[in-house]
């Protein structure tokens, strides 16, 4: 019995230790991005957004998304600010131009409250549950006629140094039920913790801090013209 629960300590440990990896992660991959010079998210996007995810790392070889390398986080906008994070697996889709490459991150833009309600349902498909398309890349996008339809989520990648939009139909979303374990240490749902119901656990902070600087550096970048 005491081996037992040694184990399911160092396993609590080991996945509290990789999540809050992941969520320092996130915040770097977003920061790094925005601070790409005429090739990060335009600032519209960012304010029309209600939701923020991002997926570091999210293959490690192969041609189709692994759940074990597709885990991301999300955060939505509440009228405190910005919600606590929910975690999520991806796995399935296409990948289009990138199909094969190693090491991409992957940045979703839920745009409305139809795409948010899908988010907080914790299971989706990308393409069939919520649309998506590639979001538009620069400093602005208010030339582009299409990123603010009926689209509730624009998806991004960047690999290898190369940032582009992305398109990512056919992918499954489900709630990491893991994570929110590790960060949470109780049972908190998705839709708790992105309507605000929850509070911003410490471990957080970094990711929360990239995604309010968002903006900023973006307005930052579209100032230098």
């Amino acid at each position: 019995m005491a081996f037992i629960s040694l184990a399911t300590l160092g396993w609590a440990e080991s996945n509290l230790e990789s999540t809050t990896d992941r969520l320092d992660k996130a915040g770097k991959v977003l920061q790094e991005i925005m601070a790409a010079p005429d090739n990060g998210i335009p600032e519209e996007v960012l304010e029309h957004a209600k939701c923020i995810a991002v997926v570091p790392h999210m293959i490690k070889g192969g041609f189709v998304l692994g759940a074990e390398n597709g885990r991301g986080v999300a955060t939505c906008r509440t009228a405190e600010g910005w919600s606590a994070p929910a975690f999520f697996s991806i796995t399935g889709g296409s990948f289009g131009f990138q199909i094969g490459l190693e090491g991409v991150d992957l940045v979703m833009i839920i745009q409305n409250e139809k795409g948010m309600q899908k988010l907080l349902a914790s299971k989706f498909q990308i393409g069939a549950d919520a649309s998506a398309a590639a979001g538009p890349v620069g400093r602005h996008a208010s030339a582009e006629t299409n990123w603010k339809l009926e689209t509730e989520i624009l998806t991004y990648s960047r690999a290898k140094g190369a940032f582009a939009g992305l398109t990512l139909n056919g992918a499954s979303v489900r709630r990491d039920d893991d994570s929110m374990r590790a960060i949470y240490g109780r049972h908190v749902t998705t839709r708790s913790a992105l309507t605000g119901k929850v509070a911003v656990p410490s471990a957080a902070q970094s990711f929360l801090g990239a995604v309010k600087g968002a903006k900023a550096q973006a307005i930052a970048q579209a100032d230098k013209d």
